[in-house]
């Protein structure tokens, strides 16, 4: 078959396939000579002679300081990180090494003789100990309480044993170094629980935290997965515009792009001068600076009273908060604001006669806006180079707060020439079992923590019986029939009705993969055409499309393809029936005449994707910097 379903055997080695070929770019990399060394994992290196095939396992992971990338004329070596250090034993292998700590510190215990502080890079999970006594260089850094939580340091020891039960092993410092030092009085990242809602107000701390960081390192290994697993099956990697003319789903729900306004925004008097900006005096400034100090004192004092149990972590939280704020206030009133020039008349959006803006004098000359799917411009490459996919950001103005919405997320789209409904399926099922087999093996940390405080159940599990198992394969009338017969019986309640030509909602997706198909994913295929997207294929029947829906238990609908429509006069009358400018789409209609070709593909929010596979409830804590109504900061 063309996309295999891995046996069980094949779930328990869990290792990613590749095939190399020296001499040639390998993932947009030319080797330099003819023999080519790969290390993949720590048990097996392949050596490969010029000329000659052959298939390693790959592991990403934290870059191996013995192993250095060789280019013409000089070695690049980054310094060896906390997790190689560790490795697969808990670092007991690296007893007696020596090795440089390099990262910030998360806590620091200090006694009489000897001072103990975790320091993390961000590698993995746990950081590791280092053991500082007075007779270490620098030590002296401690003493003086100028080392604190969020402070970056350098330090140099050996790995030793160590005698406590949280870890293998600990570092023995000969020297110290203060790198940053982190105001202990206003560092919003202290040894506590924060809440999630907290730390999106401070994005740009929030990495350091164990559940985001954990977040981003579950993210980067599913980024890499899901390039492996098209290239490895000999898809070609296509970016694909951020700036569009097309509507790809036909919602209207599209971030505008225009330079029409720019310039639009001076003041309204009869000069038209722009709006220039009155420089903060020095009493304001002054009075802002013992604002911060006055709001600072307040924070030492919450600190204390909390530690005595007379304050809570909120109260500390919402005192820390407004320092920030004014803080930022003080420097807006310190930084010079350049005054917006003065002009002699204000500029006016372009109109035609009808009142209409003139979009022929935008940037683009015609309306245009941000993609919300790179799937249309996919298809030109398909029908080219047959197999591609996309991954990248889109966008959609849907103006909503909900947990499972952004304005701005990143979407897995791959489209297969000469390929069908049932291709596709089986195209979505294979990629969604190798992810899930990827993170099992290279993020098991991160996931016992995610199982442990996130998803508080047997995530581990519920991750390894979708990577091992068949998924279930129903038509929308079947699944219908399902929700109907639970309601007629009493077996289920629904907050939303259901019938044949309506949506089915989450409630709906998750009762058939979690209790009627129990805890197996489930596709659903063939859908009304009036509920689905105008390029996806008319049945047969003419009532439904080749569409189909992903559904796992936890989330309900995971990802959503269909075989495109390939025949140019039913797209050209879909597209009048669901009212959009045929002019727009001439090049997407040229593909059906000239060569067209059965095709299929589908698109996968990657956002869910690493929910699914972290148990993260909030999409805007799976992703690094979440766009949605009201925020825009970072």
């Amino acid at each position: 078959p063309r996309f295999p379903t891995p046996s069980l055997a094949m779930a328990t080695m869990m290792t990613t396939r590749l095939v190399v070929r020296t001499g040639v770019a390998c993932f947009g990399r030319r080797a330099v000579s003819n023999a080519f060394v790969a290390r993949a994992t720590p048990r097996r290196v392949v050596a490969i002679p010029g000329g000659a095939r052959v298939a390693f396992a790959v592991r990403a992971v934290a870059t191996d300081a013995d192993a250095p990338t060789t280019t013409v004329g000089k070695v690049f070596k980054r310094h060896e990180r906390i997790a190689a250090i560790k490795g697969s034993d808990g670092g007991e292998s690296r007893v007696g090494d020596q090795v440089t700590l390099r990262g910030w510190v998360r806590t620091v215990r200090a006694q009489k003789d000897l001072s103990f502080v975790e320091v993390n890079d961000g590698s993995s999970l746990s950081g590791i100990q280092a053991v500082v006594t007075p007779g270490a260089d620098g030590s002296s850094v401690l003493s003086d309480g100028k080392i604190s939580t969020g402070a970056s340091v350098v330090i140099e020891g050996t790995v030793v044993l160590s005698p406590g039960g949280k870890q293998k092993v600990e570092v023995k410092a000969s020297s110290i170094q203060l790198i940053g030092a982190a105001d202990a009085a206003t560092f919003p990242l202290q040894k506590k629980k924060t809440s999630l809602e907290f730390l999106r107000g401070i994005a740009h701390l929030r990495p350091r935290t164990n559940t985001i960081g954990a977040v981003s390192r579950v993210r980067n290994q599913l980024a890499f997965a899901t390039h492996t697993f098209f290239q490895q099956h000999g898809f070609t990697y296509v970016n694909t515009p951020i700036v569009t003319a097309s509507d790809c789903e036909g919602a209207g729900e599209q971030f505008q792009v225009t330079t029409l306004l720019n310039g639009t925004d001076g003041a309204t008097g009869g000069s038209g001068a722009g709006v220039a900006a009155v420089p903060a005096s020095e009493a304001d400034i002054t009075a802002a600076k013992a604002s911060v100090t006055e709001q600072g004192d307040v924070v030492k004092a919450l600190k204390e009273h909390k530690k005595a149990g007379q304050a809570t972590k909120d109260e500390v939280d919402v005192a820390v908060g407004e320092l920030l704020r004014r803080k930022a206030a003080l420097a807006s009133l310190e930084t010079p604001v350049t005054p917006v020039s003065t002009r002699s008349h204000s500029k006016q959006v372009p109109k035609n006669k009808d009142g209409s803006v003139d979009y022929t004098q935008d940037f683009f000359r015609k309306p245009s806006y941000l993609t919300v799917s790179g799937q249309l411009n996919a298809e030109i490459f398909a029908c080219a180079m047959r197999d591609v996919y996309t991954f990248g950001p889109t966008f959609r103005a849907e103006n909503s707060n909900t947990s499972r919405h952004l304005a701005e997320f990143w979407m897995v789209e791959p489209e297969l020439a000469f390929a069908d409904l049932q291709d596709d399926m089986d195209c979505a099922e294979a990629y969604l079992k190798h992810c899930v087999l990827h993170v099992l093996e290279h993020c098991d940390e991160d996931l016992e923590f995610f199982e442990t405080n996130i998803s508080k159940d047997n995530l581990r599990e519920r991750l390894r019986a979708v990577a091992t198992q068949d998924f279930a394969r129903i038509t929308y009338t079947e699944a219908v029939e399902h929700v109907l017969h639970a309601i007629e019986t009493g077996a289920k309640k629904f907050e939303f009705p259901v019938e044949w030509g309506s949506d089915l909602q989450s409630e709906h997706e998750r009762y058939l993969t979690e209790v009627v198909f129990k805890g197996q994913p489930v596709i659903v295929r063939d859908y009304p055409k009036q509920i689905k997207a105008f390029y996806m294929r008319e049945n047969e029947d003419g009532k439904t499309v080749a569409a189909m829906d992903m559904l796992v238990p936890g989330v309900g609908e995971l990802m959503g393809g269909s075989q495109r429509e390939e025949r140019l006069d039913v797209l050209e009358r879909r597209i009048e029936e669901v009212g959009l400018d045929k002019e727009s789409y001439w090049w997407y209609l040229d593909l059906r005449r000239y060569g067209t070709v059965p095709h299929a593909g589908f698109g996968l929010g990657f956002e869910r994707l690493v929910q699914y596979c972290t148990g993260m409830e909030n999409i805007r804590d799976v992703i690094p910097f979440p766009r949605f109504p009201g925020s825009a900061e970072f």
